[in-house]
């Protein structure tokens, strides 16, 4: 894939209609500033409107013109969805809930004077600030990758939007009797099945329409890390012969001259099609406000409130943070972990007291090929004498095997979740 067909992907997403969403000049101050219109931060704005009856005022910071889901995204590789299909509009956070949406990024953050600065140069005060940056991609833990990125030859599309649609187009140029390799990196990582879903659905699509070609799922953990058993049945039963599974293989280079990916242990591989995925961190304004004090990646935040430990009145949510025990980095988690801190955030605004007990859940579904789906789920309880959520014994569970009634549930919640936080 060269640069060039890189972008005319990039540019597809204004043919598909996804800037339907009008840029509003940036307020001078907001009593609630929230940065980021994923899962966490859309959930959130929205929330800090109807839990204060509309009486709390909300801009929402966001780059993109519209929301475009990371789950079910794995099924625009497949071929079975569109970025239409998975595309939703910031129009009703705006008009229905009275969100101010600025389409723009914020260059930086001051928390003592509490205001941030955005690209545009504008200013804007908060009396309560919402980061939900998502992650960024660490390219400098594998040499040569930030080249062959800007190159347009090596994908990640792990933030779901113009390279999945460039990924899409490279699966589809390769000649059937090639490979196709995914490297994961080792976890905590954005979406823990994701990877696992992605060879399903490459897997599928090369069944279907490339027969003779192969995939190559090269896994720096030491096993699956979600659902393994029932991704390796459906591998075996499914895909036997198309898929294969390598643990421990750590990548810490590519050439994308030669298609090449190096490891730490292991024999080097070469692709025809290469989706080479990093270490992961916080997302980068998250980072240089000084909030990523677990490891230098993540950020540690207080569960009750989801109020950051490093800087008073900054709120973190969804995969920036540093989670608590058996949670994922998952859109459903963000979503829930928006509810907690949304509600804390009107209480504590009001002078009231916060929830002493918040609750979140989480479901993973993931599609095994364009119907059948695995799911896995849990319930979350704040437990006050250890500071943390922990699973709630019982609680959830995965899939006996994958099903299509699953596949009709799965495509239920994307609707449902996309309403909650958007509609």
């Amino acid at each position: 894939m060269q640069r060039r067909s890189f972008l005319q992907g990039a540019a597809a997403l204004g043919v598909l209609g996804l800037g339907a969403c009008a840029t509003t000049s940036a307020p001078s101050k907001a009593k609630v500033l929230v940065v980021g219109g994923g899962y966490g931060g859309a959930t959130a704005a929205k929330y800090v409107r109807l839990l204060s009856d509309y009486q709390i005022d909300v801009v929402l910071v966001e780059p993109q013109s519209a929301f475009v889901s990371c789950p079910i995204s794995n099924l625009v590789l497949g071929g079975s969805k569109t970025i239409a299909d998975i595309t939703v509009p910031y129009d009703n956070l705006r008009k229905r809930h009275g969100v101010t949406v600025v389409r723009d990024s914020v260059a930086r953050v001051d928390p003592a004077k509490k205001v941030a600065v955005l690209a545009s140069g504008a200013t804007i005060g908060y009396d309560k600030l919402v980061l939900s940056p998502g992650i960024d991609l660490m390219f400098g833990s594998i040499e040569g990758l930030q080249e062959a990125h800007d190159a347009g030859r090596i994908l990640q599309a792990w933030k779901a939007g113009p390279e999945t649609v460039a990924l899409r187009k490279q699966l589809e140029a390769m000649p059937d009797g090639g490979v196709y390799a995914l490297t994961v990196p080792e976890a905590p990582y954005r979406c823990p099945p994701g990877p696992y879903e992605r060879v399903c659905q490459v897997a599928a699509y090369f069944k279907a329409a490339k027969p003779r070609s192969k995939v190559l799922l090269l896994d720096a953990n030491p096993d699956v890390t979600s659902k393994g058993p029932l991704f390796k049945k459906v591998w075996a039963e499914q895909y036997k012969g198309i898929i294969e599974y390598r643990p421990q293989h750590k990548a810490v280079a590519v050439d994308h001259k030669t298609n090449t990916v190096k490891f730490e242990v292991g024999d080097d591989v070469k692709a025809d099609v290469l989706n080479v995925l990093p270490t992961m961190r916080a997302g980068r304004i998250a980072v240089d406000t000084g909030l990523a004090n677990a490891n230098g990646r993540w950020c540690h935040v207080n569960f009750l409130n989801f109020e950051s430990t490093a800087a008073k009145d900054i709120h973190v949510l969804g995969d920036s943070i540093q989670l608590a025990p058996g949670m994922p980095k998952s859109g459903h988690m963000a979503n829930s972990h928006a509810k907690v801190a949304a509600a804390a955030i009107v209480a504590e605004l009001n002078g009231w007291e916060i929830n002493p007990a918040p609750m979140v859940n989480n479901t993973c579904y993931s599609f095994v090929d364009d119907k059948k789906v695995i799911h896995v789920a849990s319930v979350h309880e704040y437990v006050a004498a250890e500071k943390t959520f922990k699973t709630v014994a019982g609680s959830g569970g995965v899939s006996p095997g994958p099903t299509e009634l699953e596949g009709i549930y799965a495509w239920n919640w994307a609707q449902n979740i996309w309403s909650d936080a958007l509609g």
